[in-house]
């Protein structure tokens, strides 16, 4: 008994048959595969042309051997329907019809049935009929089962045509004639036909090698930018020419250069800012730490109202620092990690969020006023959404002020009693790191309210602020649902 086979390797048996086809024309794709793109077009072109003109000369040399076949049974069976009407039978038998008819290029018989083979004949020997001139069709037309045969056949080399019609009951005339002169035409057209195929296919090889080179400029300037973007990482557009596909292929690619070029921009933005936000915290933990380690080594002991002091301030830095960090991991991913969408609730959404802040901001009247409306959407990013907006206008409103939210149709609107928010500052309140002059002294990082516009813009809402300086804000939250 044999071992089986534990090594994984796939059989012989197993493995899938390979056709013909496969087999043939895995050479040609092996050879392809180390072309060149220009050298490729140029070969298929050249292939394309050779069968066509392939096909092209095939058709005429075929047409013209044909209309020479034709035009010749024309003529010979005229020829042998003038021979029956002058009665060339009885000529042959009285021994003058082949001498009476001399003729260069024919040879003339005429067979009669029940005899073997018996050919009448001249008595001038270029006029002799050949005994491979008679076959069945002829025997065929002699007994009346066929009024005519025509077919072709050699005789010391030279190819005749032999055409046989009934000249009476039980008689055949039979005649030859050479095709010596119509196969040499059609070897001289094969000849020409060939050496013109040849020209026409060095010449689309040419052509085809050509039009590839310069058609695969624009296509190897692109080659070179990418080359010099993975280089140098510099995203310079490229020149564009003319206005066709590859100009277009040449516009998309700049177009893309652009967005790569903004993203960067963005992103060293989003670094330079965060590196601003993160060293006002860091900065005021290092000194409270510093602080506390001076006292310690002094050996002295800081009051209890003192160490409650700077805990709070500790706690304080690293709350926002914790917030900080939050934010920009959540802004900084392109797409959510482990969230997927789900039927809930915005109101729950919302009284969530709500107690949570209102547990943060007790010096603040929360007045609020929610009714049901089903999204699908991520629930955790939807409460950071109305978290940050409430947390937002807890932050600006005056001490005992009073924050309204109201939730109807989907639209979620909250409205604080702050300073409000300036014209100049008011486009701009939903991009990242964004703070207003007057809010540079207060806690905060200038995300939260991106965070609000993006939630919006994953679950195909808008988030919009209406503001009038002394008057507070009116934050708007629109997210598509229906209602429970």
């Amino acid at each position: 008994m044999s071992e089986a086979n534990t090594s994984g390797a796939v059989s012989d048996a197993d493995a899938p048959p390979v056709s013909v086809a496969d087999s043939l024309l895995r050479p040609v794709r092996f050879l392809t595969s180390r072309m060149s793109l220009a050298l490729r077009v140029a070969v298929l072109t050249t292939a394309a042309v050779a069968a066509t003109l392939a096909l092209i000369s095939a058709t005429i040399y075929l047409t013209v051997r044909s209309q020479f076949e034709s035009s010749l049974d024309d003529s010979m069976i005229r020829r042998a329907q003038a021979g029956v009407e002058a009665n060339l039978g009885s000529a042959f038998a009285g021994g003058t019809g082949p001498d009476a008819l001399a003729l260069s290029d024919i040879k003339v018989s005429v067979l009669r049935a029940g005899q073997p083979l018996q050919l009448l004949t001249g008595s001038r020997p270029e006029t002799s009929f050949p005994v491979q001139f008679i076959g069945y069709p002829e025997r065929e037309v002699s007994l009346g089962v066929a009024a005519r045969s025509i077919r072709t056949a050699r005789w010391n080399g030279t190819p005749y045509r032999i055409v046989a019609v009934q000249s009476a009951p039980g008689e055949a005339l039979v005649m030859a004639q050479s095709m010596e002169s119509i196969e040499r035409a059609l070897n001289r057209l094969q000849v020409i036909l060939l050496l013109t195929s040849a020209v026409g296919v060095a010449l689309a090889g040419l052509a085809g090698w050509a039009v590839a080179t310069n058609g695969l400029r624009p296509v190897r300037r692109l080659t070179a930018a990418t080359e010099r973007v993975a280089r140098t990482n510099r995203l310079t557009p490229i020149a564009v020419r003319g206005t066709d596909e590859l100009a277009r292929l040449t516009i998309s690619f700049n177009a893309m250069l652009t967005a790569l070029d903004a993203s960067q921009a963005q992103q060293r933005q989003l670094v330079a800012d965060a590196g601003h936000e993160l060293r006002t915290p860091l900065t005021s933990l290092r000194t409270n730490i510093e602080l506390m380690g001076q006292v310690t080594r002094d050996g002295r002991a800081l009051s209890p109202e003192q160490r409650a002091e700077i805990m709070t301030d500790v706690r304080a830095q690293l709350q926002e620092l914790t917030t900080l960090v939050g934010d920009l991991v959540e802004l900084a991913r392109d797409e959510p990690v482990g969230r997927a969408p789900e039927p809930l609730d915005l109101a729950d959404v919302t009284e969530g969020a709500l107690d949570r802040v209102r547990r943060r901001a007790p010096g603040v009247t929360f007045d609020a006023d929610v009714s049901s409306w089903m999204v699908v959407g991520e629930s955790q990013l939807l409460e950071r959404a109305v978290t940050n907006l409430l947390d937002n206008a807890a932050k600006w409103s005056p001490e005992h002020g009073t924050v309204r939210l109201r939730l109807a149709d989907g639209v979620l609107t909250v409205t604080d009693e702050g300073p409000g928010i300036g014209a100049d500052d008011l486009p701009y309140i939903f991009d990242r790191f964004y703070r207003a002059t007057e809010s540079r002294t207060l806690p905060g990082s200038g995300l939260g309210l991106s965070i609000v516009k993006r939630a919006a813009d994953r679950h195909g809402g808008s988030a919009e602020v209406e503001s009038t300086l002394g008057h507070g804000s009116t934050f708007t939250l629109r997210i598509p649902g229906s209602p429970a």
